[in-house]
């Protein structure tokens, strides 16, 4: 998908037209959500169409344009130990020399925030720093889409693509005076979405070639993590048995290997869960999948008897269960033996992030488009564990509540290609009504719909 280019690069006229279309635009709005209409952005002239489409997303997240302050979603000592772990702790010094350095006087901010829209680090000209703590555009604040609305950074991550946004066209009015240009961060090996780097500034910060030097700065770091995991692998490889002995190499890697990667369990859309744990990816028997799903989604442990109810459908053995979890901690020594699990409670003694709880938590933040770029299908779909059954029903209801009462014609007619929507006629019914008269996709979705039709009738 092509990246959006800010009108600014056709001259001044044209951004000064921006603005004040913009401005219009704000003061339609405002009627509109005095009457309460929750559509009524979608209907105000003269805005790009990207940013008419985020007010519209704005106004049914219920962020209100008013509120002069992000909020803070973490504290200084959450932050701190957050930014340690996350993998775009590795890649700042590249950033620092691309961008941060350069904008020390040049009266712009970078800022680098993670895939929900937190910000973790704001750094750059001091002035405008201070200024920018007016708008709590600091290092912990949420400047996601669904809290602040139309912004650079929370806009990026809602869209997967680089982008820019000036002043009025903000849904926020407290940032009119600032411009600002955004792009997300892929992980480079599993094109997974880590975050999004962002300048923020004045009109300087939307200039025609500022897009162009974000993007290439994003490149250049994808391409140091790359090769940082790759002298990690290399470094591994060299060490001589007794280090790559049990404990030791954990030790001796987990500082580097923790900055460099993310934990992940992904169990959407496939029967056998993927394990990656410091860059090495291992598929998992479908046992073993359903016992580190349940883990994962169960941080203070579950007892014996516990997992055994939520594993085996019927009447379980607790002894069937420790002969599995035998296994299981065979398969994870050999991976980091600090990925074993704990007994007595089981439980979890290394961070995983299941892609399940990534969809969720974008889901409660109101970013229903990244939940559903993550989300690739059911939760272990042939699994009859009674666990997995109900977190494959709750993630999946949640999945497409969010999609019918937020979604895009776009994102519909994505969730509609899912093996679990082919006969879902209600989503194909509010695209239809979502799409423009003269789309070339109706056709699509109209044989659709009568494909359902005769179906049920038969």
């Amino acid at each position: 998908m092509k990246n959006v280019i800010h009108p600014a690069v056709l001259g001044r006229e044209a951004a000064e037209l921006v603005q004040r279309r913009a401005l219009a635009g704000h003061e339609q709005l405002d009627s509109q959500l005095e009457d309460r209409d929750l559509h009524g952005a979608q209907e105000i002239p003269g805005l790009r169409r990207l940013i008419r489409e985020s007010w519209r997303r704005s106004v049914q997240l219920h962020a209100n344009p008013d509120n002069p302050e992000a909020p803070l979603a973490m504290d200084r000592e959450e932050l701190e130990e957050y930014r340690r772990q996350h993998p775009l702790a590795a890649i700042m010094p590249v950033i620092h020399k691309l961008l941060i350095q350069p904008s020390h006087d040049s009266g712009l901010l970078v800022a680098v925030g993670d895939e929900v829209g937190r910000l973790l680090w704001v750094e750059g000209d001091p002035v405008m720093q201070r200024r920018a703590e007016g708008m709590m555009f600091v290092p912990g604040a949420d400047w996601s889409e669904a809290t602040v609305g139309t912004s650079a950074p929370g806009t990026a991550l809602a869209l997967g693509r680089g982008l820019q946004i000036s002043g009025a066209e903000h849904y926020k009015r407290s940032v009119h005076p600032w411009s600002c240009t955004a792009v997300p961060f892929h992980d480079p090996d599993s094109g997974a979405l880590l975050g999004v780097v962002d300048i923020t500034g004045t009109a300087s910060a939307v200039a025609p070639h500022t897009l162009s030097l974000v993007e290439a700065t994003v490149a250049a770091a994808q391409a140091q993590l790359r090769v940082e995991r790759l002298q990690l692998a290399a470094a591994q490889l060299r060490l001589p048995d007794r280090r790559r002995s049990a404990g030791s190499a954990a030790r001796s890697g987990s500082a580097s290997e923790s900055r460099l990667y993310r934990n992940s369990l992904q169990l959407l859309g496939r029967d056998q869960a993927l394990l990656s744990i410091e860059g090495r990816t291992v598929p998992l028997s479908a046992r073993h999948s359903e016992i580190l799903a349940l883990l994962s989604t169960h941080p203070d442990g579950l007892t014996a008897e516990q997992l055994t109810v939520l594993i085996y459908p019927g009447d379980g053995s607790s002894m069937t269960l420790r002969a599995e979890m035998v296994r299981l901690r065979k398969v994870l020594r050999q991976l980091n033996p600090a990925a074993v699990p704990a007994s007595r409670p089981y439980r979890l003694t290394m961070d995983l992030v299941p892609d399940t709880g990534q969809v969720l938590s974008c889901l409660q933040r109101g970013a229903h488009r990244i939940a559903l770029e993550i989300y690739r299908g059911a939760v272990l779909p042939r699994s009859e564990a009674p666990g997995i059954v109900e977190l494959r029903d709750r993630v999946s209801s949640l999945m497409r509540e969010a999609v019918l009462t937020d979604g895009s014609a776009e994102s519909l007619l994505k969730y509609a290609e899912l093996p679990e929507a082919r006969d879902d006629v209600g989503v194909r019914t509010v695209a239809l009504k979502l799409l423009p008269a003269r789309s070339p996709k109706r056709a699509a979705v109209v044989a659709d719909l009568e494909r359902l039709e005769a179906e049920l009738g038969a």
